[in-house]
């Protein structure tokens, strides 16, 4: 209000209205045209406020998510801006192509570069097809004598990418194209929630996984150690 009615809450402040930071140590501004300095505001100029930059919260006029993760970039060290975008995920507001939008609009931006490193881990691989995925897989299986499992096998009425059918756990190598988003993620768990009511165990598993294959097949190993003390009977042995 004290900045005119096209004025926005931007930076920190957004990002800390909307859940994205712990807090704000001070009130960002953004306007469209010049203003004198106001005792407590920073004000930040913005000749491009788009009307896609634009929410409210509690009524406030606020830049909107993707806005606020392109300010926060250009005020804010890389670590905390990874932990910003992770919040975003975690509240179900984070969106790659608005955010990109937003950086094709102000194309100087100073954080930009910062920006798309934090961005780089959450864009679909573009080598992460599925046949490669399962290779990769049934490869590690191998590498780390774990049993071979059924791939591409249907199971409760699902396409399963793979599965040991001695504890009953399915594996799933999920790829962000289709996972990342909000009607993936809540199929995803409705899935999840039928397979366990025929008794079976999901497992998911993502290119970053397989990348770290020595941790992701000491979890496998322990999730089926716990599925056979859970059965009252011993895995299929393991292969050296």
């Amino acid at each position: 209000m004290a900045c005119g009615p096209k004025a926005l809450l931007s930076h920190r402040a957004a990002g800390a209205a909307q859940g994205l930071l712990r807090s704000s140590p001070q009130f960002d501004v953004t306007v469209p045209s010049p203003r004198k300095r106001k005792r407590r505001l920073v004000i930040h100029r913005s000749r491009l406020i788009h009307p896609e930059d634009r929410s409210t919260v509690r009524g406030i006029p606020v830049t909107s998510v993707a806005r606020t993760l392109v300010d926060l970039a250009d005020v804010l060290s890389e670590e905390r801006l990874a932990k910003a975008v992770h919040q975003a995920e975690i509240q179900r507001v984070f969106d790659l192509m608005p955010i990109d939008r937003a950086l094709a609009r102000l194309p100087g931006r100073t954080g930009r570069h910062r920006l798309r490193r934090v961005l780089a881990a959450y864009r679909p691989d573009p080598h992460f097809t599925r046949s490669q995925a399962e290779r990769r897989f049934l490869a590690l299986c191998d590498r780390h004598g774990l049993p071979p499992p059924e791939t591409n096998v249907f199971v409760a009425g699902y396409e399963i990418d793979a599965y040991w059918e001695d504890l009953g756990i399915a594996v799933e190598i999920d790829g962000a194209e289709t996972h990342h988003t909000r009607r993936g993620f809540h199929e995803d768990r409705a899935r999840d929630r039928r397979l366990a009511a025929h008794g079976i165990s999901v497992v998911r598993v993502t290119a970053l996984d397989l990348d770290e294959h020595e941790r992701l097949a000491a979890e496998l190993r322990a999730v089926r150690a716990a599925a056979a003390r859970a059965a009252g009977s011993p895995p299929a042995p393991a292969f050296a």
